[in-house]
């Protein structure tokens, strides 16, 4: 009994860092600085950057030199996850149990921590380390193993859902890391390895070969629907576990890191799916600089170019990405293109499939100009296309680095909440009080480690938000939402 007991509790380990089936597709699962503040170039120590390498297959195809450089910089991420129950509310303020009574709002209690498991990469030797986003996603607790046995707590520097990314920190130096390999250059057919800890299994290695590129499986659910899934496919076997672990080729550059298998079990049936090192490294890059990823929009609806397709339209090729029409704002519009065009190469990349175009794109960030090859009627034709944000502009996107500041309000201590708790709690932005029982916050209950999501239906994300919102009231109650670090939600009134 005790036998299966433990197995049981292993493969639930596994599989809560491992994610959840999807249509017969499954996902595998000093302190770092504050997201959004630049980092000077100094401060991530990158082995070397991508590289096109030509791979030199060894005689009799021994795969023990690869294995022997990529397993030190592959490491084991430990997640710990809350489960919590619902229970009668114990520390509403009084003037909201009075008015509103004793089932105005449930509150969370801990029952006990889920376990999770997943992989990372070391990306560099100040101990930067890739891996999935869900992988960490909402966990309260990461750590990092790495293959000598050492354990570190880590800090979630910044996620990209839209491609299944997260970096994370951890305070160690010297620490071997892989050197990026440029995805592009990696061919059907030929030989990788996938490296990471399947069903808590450390340092496992399995080869494989590149099946297909640029998959789209339909996994990933990003904000906004703008999901970037361009997969390089192997055969190498890959588990739950295998999350965020590294796909490299026989030179030992990373080619991709490992997110999915197509599997009707939950377990390897044949093919796995590994996001491309052009996109981690571009994703990596702006975490880092800018502290969320820079997205750079064509600004097309696309349908690939089959058959039916071609006759329906009357097309000239069979080749490329039909153009049915634009977003507002369109970058490619802006520039010449029309309904009804076919997309054939972006910078002179051929691109067959809606995957290959976004992979293309999704390297580049807003005000970047990029060569867009297209047919019209029988005619082939170019345009430069300046890649604009969401927003239609071309402007980056930074956080300031000063919103992260603490701040000293009323008397209490501010500070913006982390990305790891904004994660945890599901919430998009709020901010930490402490130092309550000196302040002027005192009077409402309030403990410390509270994070103010808004003041009187105001949103807030920084300290600033708090103090220009409590200046802006000059007479009168405000009321403030907000939550605890173990998910519990309370509200509060203050007076000014």
């Amino acid at each position: 009994m005790k036998t299966k007991q433990f197995m049981l509790g292993l493969m639930l380990s596994a599989m809560v860092g491992g994610g959840v089936a999807v249509g017969g597709y499954k996902l595998l699962e000093d302190d770092a600085p504050a997201p959004g503040q630049q980092l000077p170039n100094t401060n991530v120590r990158y082995t070397s950057a991508m590289r096109s390498s030509n791979v030199v297959v060894p005689e009799g195809l021994n795969f023990v030199t690869s294995a022997e450089l990529v397993t030190p910089a592959v490491v084991h991420v430990t997640t710990e996850y809350k489960v919590q129950a619902r229970r009668a509310p114990s520390d509403i303020h009084p003037f909201f149990r009075d008015f509103f009574g004793d089932d105005f709002e449930g509150y969370q209690r801990q029952q006990g921590p889920a376990m999770g498991s997943g992989s990372g990469v070391i990306i560099a030797s100040n101990g930067y380390i890739v891996t999935n986003n869900h992988v960490i996603d909402r966990a309260d607790k990461i750590q990092v193993i790495l293959d000598d046995k050492r354990t570190f707590d880590a800090t979630l520097v910044g996620t990209d859902p839209n491609t299944d990314i997260a970096l994370l920190k951890i305070n160690a130096d010297n620490l071997p890391a892989l050197r990026y390999g440029n995805s592009d250059n990696v061919k059907v057919g030929e030989w990788v390895l996938a490296v990471g800890n399947p069903f808590n299994l450390n340092s496992t290695v399995t080869a494989g070969i590149v099946s297909a590129k640029g998959r789209n499986v339909g996994i990933l659910q990003g904000a906004g629907n703008m999901s970037v899934e361009s997969f390089i496919q192997t055969d190498a076997a890959v588990n739950p576990g295998n999350s965020g672990g590294a796909l490299v080729n026989l030179n030992g550059d990373l080619v991709g890191i490992n997110t999915a298998i197509a599997s009707q079990t939950g377990t390897f049936a044949g093919y796995s799916f590994a996001v491309p090192s052009s996109i981690v490294s571009k994703v990596v890059d702006d975490l880092l600089k800018y502290g969320e990823v820079q997205r750079a929009l064509l600004g097309v609806q696309m349908q690939e170019v089959d058959a039916d397709l071609a006759k329906e339209k009357s097309l000239k090729t069979l080749n490329g990405v039909y153009v049915a029409g634009f977003s507002e704002s369109s970058a490619a519009k802006t520039a010449g293109l029309q309904e009804g065009d076919v997309i054939t190469e972006i910078n002179g990349v051929k691109v067959n499939t809606g995957a290959q175009l976004q992979e293309q794109v999704t390297r580049y960030r807003p005000g970047d100009k990029i060569k867009v090859t297209y047919m019209r009627g029988g005619s082939a034709k170019t345009a430069n296309v300046t890649l604009r944000n969401a927003n239609g502009s071309t402007e980056i996107v930074k956080r300031d680095p000063n919103s992260s500041k603490s701040m000293t309000i009323d008397g209490a201590r501010f500070e913006a909440a982390s990305k790891q708790e904004l994660n945890k709690l599901e919430i998009t932005g709020g901010v930490k009080i402490s130092g309550v029982e000196k302040s002027n916050f005192a009077e409402t209950g309030m403990k410390d480690g509270f994070i103010i999501t808004s003041i009187d239906r105001n949103p807030t994300a920084t300290p600033q938000d708090v103090d220009k919102i409590l200046k802006s009231t000059r007479r009168g109650g405000l009321l403030i939402e907000g939550v605890y670090p173990d998910g519990r939600r309370a509200y509060y009134a203050i007076g000014r």
